[in-house]
């Protein structure tokens, strides 16, 4: 069982990271062999639109033609048995390096056919985590309704982890943040977000099953 992970966040050490981090353990913890990618790292744009990957009889049917930091990358991902990602939700949407991910993920395995099917034939499980400032009312569900789907569509299993209300800064006196309730942040970091690392650690062990 081979699981890959990919840490959206800017922040190597922050909620996206920590959570995807106990995401892994849990799929060590169930026998799989893990990779970690922090997508900051990486030297990678999003799709080119040069449809290589729709050219008939084309050495790169099927597949993202681009080369950069993530073609080698994206290859292990489509082999792996399972994929991680997790990701800070920054406007309403994921970081750009993050979509960049999903178009090169996404767009090989389309095929203008009317019967739907896909270019990828293997099923490859999908966990998608979400850390969030807002709070539960406000959850991003159309969002993360809409990658779940589109990752369904093209890969299979896909389940969606959220945690929200978390911590933005170890210390708030240094920055402009008069808008939050800073004990309630903090108490929420020492006793709900551990809750939510608890569940991706489930999670990732699920998936790694």
């Amino acid at each position: 069982m081979k699981v890959i992970g990919f840490n959206g966040s800017p922040r190597k050490n922050w909620n996206s990271a920590i959570m995807l981090e106990n995401a892994l353990k849990g799929a060590a913890a169930a026998g799989a062999e893990t990779e970690l990618v922090h997508l900051i790292d990486l030297n990678a744009t999003g799709c080119r639109s040069c449809f290589a990957c729709k050219r008939l009889g084309g050495k790169s049917f099927g597949r993202c033609a681009v080369k950069d930091d993530l073609t080698d990358i994206l290859a292990r991902a489509l082999e792996a048995d399972a994929i991680y990602i997790s990701a800070p939700v920054y406007f309403g949407d994921v970081p750009g390096m993050v979509r960049n991910l999903f178009e090169r993920l996404w767009f090989p395995g389309l095929m203008y056919r009317r019967d739907g099917a896909c270019a990828y034939d293997k099923k490859v499980k999908v966990g998608l985590i979400y850390t969030m400032n807002c709070p539960d009312e406000h959850f991003y569900d159309s969002l993360t309704g809409s990658h779940k789907a589109t990752f369904e569509r093209f890969f299979g299993e896909t389940e969606v982890l959220c945690a929200t209300e978390t911590l933005q800064f170890d210390n708030y006196d240094l920055y402009v943040g008069d808008m939050f309730d800073v004990p309630r942040r903090k108490e929420r970091r020492e006793k709900v977000f551990p809750l939510d690392c608890e569940k991706a650690f489930r999670l990732g062990q699920k998936l790694a099953e």
